[in-house]
């Protein structure tokens, strides 16, 4: 007799992610007795289903009631599963906060200003969450550098945990418009590295917050340079065909 769940937590352990259309995950998200019974049936060996409303995937994860077991159970409380370092674990937070806080910012004013449309129709259907990856930010390797390669470790570090990163599903790396351009994006366990609730305040509370202000600022301050020059360009082009 096939057992459905057990089916679908073999393929998450095995795959250690699935997209939220998959039939399997459709089904955990929305039938409740299925999902009793997987939260059970999880429960009973210490883990938990990984999953957020916003995010485009789903995963695992350690149980609360479990992560003193998990986390604690050597001479020293260890912060991860993954056998990733302090710096890599630092990494992964600073780009969780590059990408996903405003990734979730916006998703929910899409949500809102599609929610505000839909009340002006007699007949409107509930729009679904954003989750295309458009939504969701890239972030160009040499800006990740220059702001933060000093505090990780410098660029040969970063270059390795970045390959680290990507080969766990937390992001993927792409090759920008430049011959040395190199973008990073989402991946698949991004948005559930993270209890966003718990993470998300603390992030932006902390020093690290501080630190993404200041990357932001002198973005924009790059970008206006960018757009002064143009404008000084554009002038002295108009001032030449005056005369």
């Amino acid at each position: 007799m096939h057992d459905d769940t057990a089916s679908l937590v073999t393929r998450l352990l095995a795959q250690r992610w699935l997209p939220r259309d998959d039939v399997q995950a459709r089904k955990a998200l929305l039938d409740e007795s299925y999902r009793e019974e997987l939260d059970r049936r999880l429960e009973a060996v210490g883990l938990e289903l990984r999953e957020h409303p916003y995010a485009a995937y789903i995963g695992l994860a350690v149980s609360r009631k479990s992560e003193r077991a998990v986390f604690g159970g050597s001479d020293s409380w260890i912060s991860n599963t993954m056998q990733l370092d302090r710096d890599g674990v630092a990494l992964l937070v600073v780009i969780w906060a590059l990408i996903v806080l405003p990734k979730r910012q916006r998703q929910v004013e899409r949500q809102a200003l599609e929610a505000a449309a839909s009340q002006t129709q007699m007949f409107a259907e509930e729009k679904p969450i954003p989750r295309d990856p458009a939504v969701a930010p890239v972030i160009a390797e040499r800006t990740l550098l220059a702001d933060f390669g000093e505090k990780l470790g410098g660029k040969m570090r970063i270059n390795i945990l970045l390959g680290t990163l990507s080969r766990l599903g937390f992001i993927i790396r792409k090759r920008g418009d430049g011959p040395d351009s190199r973008l990073i994006a989402e991946g698949p366990l991004l948005d559930l590295a993270f209890d966003y609730e718990r993470t998300a305040r603390r992030v932006l509370d902390g020093a690290l917050g501080d630190l993404l202000t200041e990357a932001s600022a002198r973005a924009a301050n790059a970008a206006a340079g960018v757009a002064g020059d143009e404008l000084i360009d554009d002038t002295e082009v108009e001032d030449n065909d005056d005369v």
